[in-house]
């Protein structure tokens, strides 16, 4: 019996101490895309801007969308320049890119445009530069999202930046 009592706390301390350490062994990092994106947010200079973002952010994307039930990138691009700074832009995104002044990628500001080319030499998808190499667009694969510029794959894609006359 006290045999038994023994094996029991033993096991009992072997698995207390496992799990313990586990979780002193856990990487506490606020250096994750998602903490880099809320950080992003946090630094927005425009409440409406976010509260645009918010209200937006997840809804799918839906070619030729243009409200909530599905909303693709040039949409998004247009109705929160409407709403946020009450500009218009043309509705196309390689149209859309024609409206922009230019502008060098280092100097983006809050609400630029960011154009890009994912099949070819023709602009296909738009986004709006938050800050801190980080935009919001509609992705076809994940709607409404705040992504990282730096990602090789929109590195290699983008063909123009730039601000709404």
């Amino acid at each position: 019996m006290i045999t038994i009592k023994k094996s029991y706390v033993l096991c009992l301390c072997i698995a207390l101490i496992g799990i313990l350490a586990s979780c002193g062994s856990r990487k506490h990092t606020t250096d994750t895309k998602a903490a880099r994106a809320a950080d992003a947010m946090a630094k927005l200079r425009s409440k409406p801007l976010y509260r645009f973002i918010n209200n937006w952010t997840g809804v799918r994307y839906k070619l030729g969308g243009l409200d909530k039930s599905g909303i693709d990138c040039s949409g998004f691009a247009f109705l929160l320049q409407k709403d946020i700074y009450g500009k218009t832009l043309p509705r196309r995104s390689k149209d859309q890119a024609d409206a922009v002044k230019s502008k060098n990628y280092n100097s983006l500001k809050e609400g630029d445009l960011i154009f890009f080319s994912f099949g070819g030499r023709e602009v296909d998808h738009v986004g709006v530069y938050l800050n801190g190499d980080f935009f919001v667009h509609a992705s076809t694969t994940r709607g409404v999202i705040i992504d990282d510029l730096t990602l090789p794959v929109y590195q290699k894609a983008i063909v123009k930046t730039g601000t709404l006359n």
